[in-house]
């Protein structure tokens, strides 16, 4: 599995990026990454696609009215190398011990079970992983001429192409 590359969504996958006409020159756009996809590049490919957009529907440039990055946060956690457990493997394969102990009048008698996992006493080795992934939308207006001088919020859809472009992905072919 690789990062994102600069695509169109499909309906299988997600990723990549979507673009809506809602008025004759207001277009919604935006861009999904994988989670091997860094924020900074979801931001930078939505960026280019606003501007390549704005060109292709016979623009000079366009005015982001708004921007969001979303992001999705997923933690998984696994059995670790020395997991335990029935389902863990561990030293004792398949099967692992399971015995009662007694913590005092406070906590009372205690148990291991390798099916269940005991959040006082557990031998268990756990490996998380934290898994993120970012979704960029922007809300544009284009134009034509040159760009707003005194709107920091517009871009010339060329410089953005010229600029960027460097730096964009593309999917590879096959």
């Amino acid at each position: 599995m690789t990062a994102t590359p600069y695509q169109p969504a499909t309906a299988s996958s997600r990723s990549g990026y979507t673009d809506e006409q809602i008025e004759g020159n207001r277009f919604r756009v935006s861009f999904s990454g994988n989670s091997l996809t860094a924020r900074e590049t979801v931001e930078r490919y939505l960026l280019y696609r606003a501007a390549e957009l704005t060109v292709q529907r016979g623009f000079d440039h366009f005015v982001l009215v708004t921007r969001d990055t979303e992001t999705r946060t997923d933690t998984y956690r696994t059995p670790g190398a020395f997991g335990g457990g029935f389902y863990g493997g561990g030293p004792w394969g398949y099967w692992s011990p399971s015995w009662r102990f007694y913590r005092g009048p406070r906590w009372g008698w205690r148990s291991y079970d390798p099916f269940w996992d005991d959040p006082f006493w557990s031998s268990r080795d756990w490996d998380y992983r934290t898994v993120r992934q970012y979704e960029a939308m922007a809300e544009i207006v284009t134009g034509r001429g040159p760009k707003p001088g005194d709107n920091l919020r517009a871009f010339d859809a060329r410089e953005v192409l010229d600029r960027l472009g460097p730096s964009i992905k593309m999917p590879e072919s096959r």
